[in-house]
């Protein structure tokens, strides 16, 4: 073979392997799915510092963690807020409610990223109930007993209430926080109505505190079971994301397993 022969071979084999190397390199990589995305939406007489002792374990989870900030002026108004949280997720949204953000997430579930609802010690209203229409049905908790009420109609609890009522079971200094950073919330929220309850199309799960002071335990636990509910019973006071993090962490990690 001559020279001229076996130059223009190696030449071929030397484009060829440029055209493989070409097509392997326009080949689309398919894209990772987003990860899950766990929103908290904090209750009445709180803000979103109550999920302080939450948000690290389940960050150390590799889960992205959104914690809202509602103003507790009405249903509409902390709906809103949580909707804005989620449309700011690009993938699944695991969607998690304290107390009167239970009412909230029940409404703002409907979201078609929500996957997943997780109530903690929370109310779950049904298709056209307000949360004043459960607490009815049941004995008024010690807790709401003696709420302050200002000009405007907002409600707070006083230091000695939240020591003795609303964080029993937590140290002093976290009850004085909570105390001091407390989100007034507008009293006639309570009668404001859910148009259609999430729950009803979403899988979910409940934390049911044994020793809440704040919502009648046997509330909580009918509500559950109203829902069709994975049910976790712990022995708490009305935040056991403070008193029992790790087991309100392991109920929220089991939810987004559940939607993976």
């Amino acid at each position: 073979m001559t020279s001229i022969s076996k130059l223009g071979i190696r030449r071929a084999i030397f484009a060829g392997a440029l055209l493989l190397a070409a097509a392997a390199g326009s080949t689309p990589t398919l894209a990772e799915p987003a990860a899950t995305t766990v929103v908290l939406v904090h209750g009445a007489f709180a803000d979103g510092s109550s999920w302080a002792k939450v948000i690290p374990l389940l960050q150390k989870k590799g889960l992205h963690v959104v914690a809202v900030q509602n103003p507790l002026t009405s249903l509409a108004d902390d709906v809103a807020a949580t909707q804005r949280a989620i449309a700011e997720q690009k993938g699944p949204v695991v969607l998690v409610g304290h107390s009167w953000a239970g009412t909230v997430i029940t409404q703002a579930g409907n979201d078609d990223h929500v996957k997943a609802l997780v109530y903690v010690a929370a109310f779950s209203p049904g298709d056209g109930q307000s949360t004043s229409d459960l607490i009815k049905n049941y004995p008024t908790p010690p807790g709401l007993a003696h709420p302050q009420v200002d000009a405007a109609g907002f409600l707070t609890l006083s230091h000695d209430d939240i020591a003795k009522y609303f964080a029993p079971d937590v140290p002093k200094a976290e009850s004085n926080l909570i105390a001091v950073t407390q989100g007034p919330v507008r009293g006639a929220n309570f009668d404001e109505k859910v148009t259609t309850a999430a729950w009803k199309s979403k899988p979910s799960w409940a934390v049911v505190t044994e020793n809440d002071q704040m919502i009648d335990p046997k509330l909580l636990a009918d509500g559950a079971k109203a829902m069709k509910a994975h049910v976790t019973a712990i022995a708490s006071s009305h935040v056991p994301m403070l008193s029992h993090p790790k087991e309100v962490t392991a109920v929220i990690l089991e939810a987004v397993e559940a939607v993976k």
